[in-house]
């Protein structure tokens, strides 16, 4: 079976061709960073034009690069949320449109599933039960997975998710957009112990988060010391933030049981958390798994993949919307055979 995928939710249009039996064949991704970094951040409704002008081309680029045609097609695969409800509506318009035209299902993906997942495009794959720390930029989650859509929140942030913290930071720093990969990159200059910045609810018993505060007290450093202080700031802020997700993770491990960690999200990607969680893997001996480099922002193929065990599933929507808040938990369960 060849699934189409499309990530449309926020500000990078991924295209993607998963087959059931080769595996990932071909993707394609477009970031907008260049046209939102004018603005500090993204304009939704410049990210929904640029989506609609870019997907067209980039599901075109795929199909040729594996000499395939749309008529090959047997399901597409878009996100139908969370996200920016205009920019999900052009993925979900246009997978609808392509799904009515080929008389082939439309699968509705969860943008955190596909994260979720995206680590068995990879080897080795986790095993199921496994725990999940999601930190992409508007979420920071730990779940409990037990299979693929059988999840059990078991923490998660009460304002700032740790992506917008960084880039927030950023902004305060002088930092270009995106912030986070600006801010780590400062982080490298500095001294990571030159401030004692707060763990916000590290201590609190449970296994949400917090990041607002910490943002404050990176500002409130930097307007009393002044841009000179930049680097050694962005690296406590970095600290900060990699000490409360790894502190966290492993009590979600001891709380569970469990002896495997998935990370997903475009923090994901940040060298020092990457550093940080090995060094406890070895020291603790639970298993590590990350999605490869290139899938750990947005994209199309954690959304075909995980549109895939959907489909064999039989779990597709004829109903066309978008859902630009949505509790991961209320998605239906997958079968264990169709996750292999």
């Amino acid at each position: 079976m060849l699934i189409l995928g499309l990530e449309t939710s926020c500000d990078e249009t991924g295209v993607a061709l998963y087959d059931t039996e080769r595996g990932l064949l071909a993707q394609a991704l477009h970031s907008q960073v260049a046209m939102h970094a004018e603005y500090g951040g993204v304009v939704p409704e410049l990210a929904s034009r640029d989506h609609i002008r870019r997907a067209p081309r980039l599901i075109r680029r795929v199909l040729d690069e594996v000499g395939l045609s749309l008529q090959d097609l047997d399901a597409v695969a878009y996100t139908q949320g969370p996200g920016l409800a205009g920019a999900l509506l052009v993925g979900a318009g246009l997978a609808s449109g392509l799904a009515f035209a080929l008389a082939i299902p439309a699968i509705p993906v969860h943008h955190l599933e596909g994260h979720l997942l995206s680590p068995m495009l990879s080897e080795p794959r986790p095993e199921f039960p496994f725990v999940a720390l999601l930190v992409s930029g508007g979420h920071t989650q730990l779940m409990r997975v037990d299979g693929v859509g059988r999840y059990t929140l078991l923490g998660e942030t009460l304002d700032d998710a740790a992506g917008e913290a960084f880039d927030k930071t950023a902004q305060l720093l002088g930092l270009p957009y995106p912030g986070g990969p600006a801010v780590a990159q400062l982080a490298t200059h500095g001294d990571p112990y030159k401030h004692r910045l707060p763990r916000p609810m590290l201590a609190s018993g449970n296994l949400d988060f917090s990041f607002a505060g910490l943002k404050t007290a990176a500002l409130t450093l930097y307007n009393r010391l002044g841009p000179g202080s930049a680097a050694d700031i962005a690296a406590s802020f970095q600290l900060a933030v990699v000490d409360v997700l790894a502190e966290k993770a492993l009590a979600a491990l001891d709380a569970t049981g469990l002896e495997r960690l998935v990370v997903a999200g475009g923090v994901g990607a940040n060298q020092a958390l990457r550093a940080r969680l090995k060094a406890e893997a070895q020291r603790h001996g639970f298993a590590l798994f990350y999605p490869p480099l290139a899938l750990c922002t947005d994209n199309g193929a954690m959304i075909a993949y995980a549109g895939a065990l959907r489909l064999a599933e039989g779990l597709t929507d004829g109903s066309f919307g978008v859902r630009p808040r949505w509790d991961l938990e209320e998605l239906a369960p997958v079968s264990a055979a169709a996750a292999t």
